[in-house]
């Protein structure tokens, strides 16, 4: 499909959405397949210089589309401005490796679909570009496609918003954060815009009534105004809108009631961000490495990609590696504790698990996520494992299943931004492997 970008629509990191593509199976006909749009074979950004046809560019928004894009979220510290989460001089905290090679061969019914494929299948059916599967933490599957190596980053997309959330909440437990009082107590500059009357709470669990549309074919949507904010190429002449995240939260009005219906909207994530930064007079990128990041002895530094004026984009800016993704949700599913350290604080992850109102998040309408909730900016199952994820388009995702003592963790580049489109082949095929490893020796 090809796309047509106005200067509103190049949004600094692709937006975690840079563009809107319906996720029928109709229009998933049109793409390429996962081998056939290997970046690699394809030769995106090979030679010096590359082919002119091989070059994606930011400027002009051909970085994100696909099947460029393939390489591109490998790689997004290239296209532009960011800033460093640093992991620190000291060691890594080790990973245990311990193959079990046969998890190719599990097998699961798509949702919608009456044929079995395997594992290995579904992989090429949500473009991954890399899979880790954790059990009893160690390491028993992991894969790199295309050009994600074990050494690389990738962009981790909105799975960005469950490391704010968990941000949010441990400063909540350290007593930083009241998540009963309203945004403009700590942010008065959101007085009189949307977020003035909500809750920190609301903010976290996404229940703020927002005139704020993401529909992102919608080229009058919200999400156009504050992707040209958060834009940290130069401003046309004529451009008179906010030039800033900071500038563009205050511009969000309100529309309904706070606290009645579940609504994802991204801009949440930055206000949460915010109160961070200024509850803590520190970046959310130095948070985050001061808090998860140096403490956890990450393999490698990760990075946000940032506004004009170096502002992190907390809800879908930040790039790690597949190891370090690993290794927090590791850290999660240990109820916040690595070793002999206390990292998260428990209660932080007993709020995190115990979800959000399933009635408020039924009103949001995902029909492939029947009695899921939404709590702290991480997805709730609430299924018989207790199963909560971190998820992002294009396919991203940190999926811990307790029970099964189990972790999967996925970066992806699927033409198809919205999730639904790898849902029906992402859901059951976690329940496959978790049942997997629960009955194998």
């Amino acid at each position: 499909m090809k796309q047509v970008y106005c200067y509103s629509q190049l949004l600094f990191f692709g937006l975690v959405f840079l563009f809107s593509i319906t996720s029928s199976a109709q229009e998933k006909t049109k793409y390429l397949d996962a081998e056939q749009s290997d970046p690699v074979k394809m030769g995106w950004m090979i030679g010096s210089p590359p082919p002119v046809n091989r070059i994606p560019r930011f400027d002009d928004g051909s970085f994100f589309q696909f099947p460029a894009l393939r390489w591109s979220v490998a790689h997004m510290r290239q296209f532009m401005p960011t800033i460093n989460v640093s992991r620190g001089l000291g060691t890594s905290y080790p990973l245990v490796t311990n193959s079990k090679n046969d998890i190719d061969k599990v097998t699961f019914v798509p949702l919608g679909e009456t044929k079995a494929i395997t594992w290995q299948e579904s992989l090429q059916k949500v473009y991954a570009d890399g899979v880790i599967v954790m059990h009893h933490g160690k390491i028993v599957y992991e894969k790199y496609f295309g050009v994600l190596k074990v050494d690389g980053q990738h962009a981790a997309m909105s799975v960005t918003k469950s490391f704010t959330g968990t941000l949010g909440i441990m400063l909540a437990k350290e007593g930083l954060i009241d998540t009963t009082k309203n945004v403009s107590h700590y942010i008065p500059e959101l007085k009189n815009s949307a977020f003035g009357d909500a809750t920190v709470r609301q903010v976290m669990d996404m229940t703020t009534a927002l005139q704020f549309s993401e529909d992102y074919a919608d080229p009058n949507a919200e999400i156009w105004k504050f992707s040209a904010a958060g834009n940290p190429l130069p401003k046309p002449k004529d451009y008179d809108g906010p030039k800033t995240y900071y500038e563009y939260l205050p511009t969000v009005k309100k529309i309904g009631v706070h606290g009645e219906s579940f609504g994802y909207k991204t801009v949440n994530s930055d206000v949460l961000g915010w109160i961070i930064a200024r509850v803590t007079g520190k970046t959310i990128a130095e948070v985050l490495s001061e808090k998860i990041w140096k403490k956890l002895g990450m393999e490698q530094d990760g990075y946000y990609s940032v506004d004009a004026i170096g502002t992190p984009f907390a809800g879908g800016g930040l790039n790690f590696g597949l190891r370090d993704m690993a290794r927090f949700g590791q850290l999660v599913l240990n109820n916040g504790k690595a070793g002999k350290e206390q990292i998260i604080p428990k209660s932080a992850i007993d709020d995190i698990r115990k979800g959000g109102s399933k009635e408020a998040f039924a009103k949001a309408g995902y029909t492939l996520l029947k009695g899921w909730s939404y709590r702290d900016m991480w997805w709730i199952t609430n299924n018989d494992h207790g199963a909560f994820c971190a998820r992002g388009v294009h396919g991203q995702v940190i999926y811990i299943d307790p029970k099964a003592d189990m972790v999967i963790v996925r970066f992806a580049s699927n033409p198809i931004a919205a999730n639904g489109a790898n849902d029906p082949y992402s859901l059951p095929a976690y329940d496959a492997v978790a049942k997997f490893l629960m009955t194998s020796k």
